[in-house]
């Protein structure tokens, strides 16, 4: 009787590890969970530049500089001019709402392979909010808003677009 309890306590304490264990790493080093979709290559690629699109690479200009006792971002020039100026930008949706349409989400520069992981730092991130739910897609979107330049977020996001609207590739 011991020896089955015993095994039994043992068998319902490896639950929660043999659930969540996970699968062979790829070549970045990645390791999937278990049961994941497989992410094509492809997929971790950069979007592709559009005209007319703000590019991940410009939004990327940017350095952490330490002031006193904080870490601060120091954005390019070019960024500074786009501060409340209406762009375009394009990325892939991480919903921070339920339902299939959302009106308050990150776009992010790319796909998300990892439920539990950012898919980029702070430049390849921007906080949205659109002036009518968006219906999630895991394909790319691109959306048409005002930019905010955040220079000192309490959430450390660099980026934030108000009054967003999807619109046509």
């Amino acid at each position: 009787m011991k020896r089955t309890v015993l095994l039994l306590v043992v068998a319902l304490a490896a639950a929660p590890a043999l659930a969540f264990s996970q699968g062979p790493a790829d070549k970045s080093g990645h390791v999937p969970p278990a049961g994941a979709p497989a992410v094509s290559p492809d997929a971790l690629k950069p979007l592709p530049e559009v005209k007319g699109v703000v590019s991940w690479k410009t939004l990327g200009q940017v350095e952490l500089v330490k002031v006193k006792d904080r870490v601060v971002p120091q954005f390019s020039d070019g960024v500074l001019k786009m501060d409340s100026t209406e762009v375009k930008l394009q990325g892939f949706m991480m919903p921070l709402e339920m339902g299939d349409k959302q009106k308050h989400f990150v776009l992010t520069a790319m796909p998300q392979t990892c439920s539990f992981c950012l898919p980029g730092g702070p430049e390849s991130l921007v906080e949205v909010r659109t002036k009518t739910p968006v219906k999630y897609t895991f394909e790319p979107v691109v959306l048409s808003g005002k930019l905010a330049v955040l220079k000192d977020d309490a959430n450390g996001l660099f980026y934030r677009l108000t009054d967003a609207v999807q619109v046509a590739k």
